[in-house]
């Protein structure tokens, strides 16, 4: 089904095994057990409860995704969103409420993970030594 931007709309009493893929904009109220790739932006609304990883541009999350994101561009996650997954994206937004475990990579250049960044001239000096107590944020 799709509304009249275009979207198509997967509504909660909706419940899909498998893979989506879609050019345009999504929607999904419903259950997904597969993964959802995307070349456009795709909203998990609220009741949704996906059991796969995302591939889209942009993605919406009310919902809760129990894998991996990857966007293009932004991620957003409303307050009422649970991810368990690693996410990476040029851009994310995170509200008040999220329940979030994995790792996120978040990088507004697009730069490939890992490639070689512009190192910042060694030091000359040794690192001065703390006995201070400092733990792993240095000193106080």
């Amino acid at each position: 089904m799709a509304n009249e931007n275009g979207q198509t709309i997967i509504s909660a009493d909706v419940q899909i095994t498998g893979t989506i893929k879609s050019n345009g904009p999504i929607r999904i109220d419903g259950k997904l057990e597969g993964d959802l790739i995307c070349a456009a932006d795709a909203v998990i609304g609220r009741n949704a409860v996906i059991k796969g990883g995302l591939q889209v541009n942009s993605v919406v999350v009310e919902g809760m995704i129990q894998g991996n994101i990857s966007a293009k561009d932004k991620i957003d996650m409303k307050s009422t969103a649970k991810v368990h997954g690693d996410i990476a994206a040029k851009r994310l937004a995170v509200e008040d409420g999220v329940t979030f475990i994995g790792r996120s990579e978040v990088n507004p250049t697009g730069a490939v993970a890992g490639a070689p960044a512009q190192a910042p001239a060694a030091s000359q000096e040794p690192p001065a030594a703390d006995n201070k107590g400092g733990g792993m944020f240095g000193r106080r």
